[in-house]
């Protein structure tokens, strides 16, 4: 084998290491986004079906009456 053979085997060597790294970090990144987008989700669907305070209510119901009606 001569010296170049040996550098093309080295030097793919080394690619074939690197996209082999790449691959599982990449799968983990997806993996994380997943589940903050899980998370997420599960936050918003608590959030949504948490009751509105009543004083919140009374607010928006003092606005509702001072609002002229258009017609």
């Amino acid at each position: 084998m001569d010296q170049r053979d040996a550098k093309g085997m080295i030097e793919q060597s080394a690619t074939t290491s690197v996209s082999r790294k790449a691959a599982p970090s990449l799968d983990e990144a997806r993996l994380r986004q997943q589940a903050i987008g899980v998370r997420l989700r599960q936050m918003f669907d608590e959030v949504i079906n948490e009751p509105v305070p009543d004083e919140f209510l009374a607010i928006l119901r003092n606005a509702d009456d001072a609002t002229p009606e258009k017609d």
